[in-house]
């Protein structure tokens, strides 16, 4: 009996914390609908949708290959990633999601051995 009370009392303790209130990314846009995605936060980040989130790795990815020239995607690789920055900046939220996303890469770098030019 004790055991039920236990999970019973533990139960009523979880639907009792308040959830933490995500926020629509579009609450970050300016009065013309953009984002200045270099000064987004990890705060905001970790605070968003997860489908928020997801279009917003993709288009930092986009945005990264494309400044390195670079026309392919390994989706298994930019799930990673994403999963890495969203775990950096939900430690890290007062830090910009460009900081993060410059750990992270710099962290898959190394473990694969990848060296950039100067």
């Amino acid at each position: 009996m004790t055991g039920k009370a236990l999970a019973a009392a533990l139960l009523g303790m979880m639907l009792a914390t308040p959830a933490a209130a995500q926020t629509a990314l579009s609450a970050y846009a300016d009065e013309n609908g953009y984002i200045d995605v270099q000064k987004l936060t990890c705060a905001q980040l970790a605070g968003t949708f997860q489908e928020d989130a997801d279009m917003l790795t993709s288009w930092y990815s986009g945005w990264y290959n494309g400044l390195a020239r670079k026309h392919m995607l390994n989706v298994k690789r930019g799930k990673e990633a994403e999963h890495e920055i969203i775990q950096y900046c939900k430690a890290n939220q007062s830090k910009r999601v460009i900081e993060a996303i410059a750990v992270v890469f710099k962290d898959m770098r190394a473990e694969r051995g990848i060296e950039m030019k100067p």
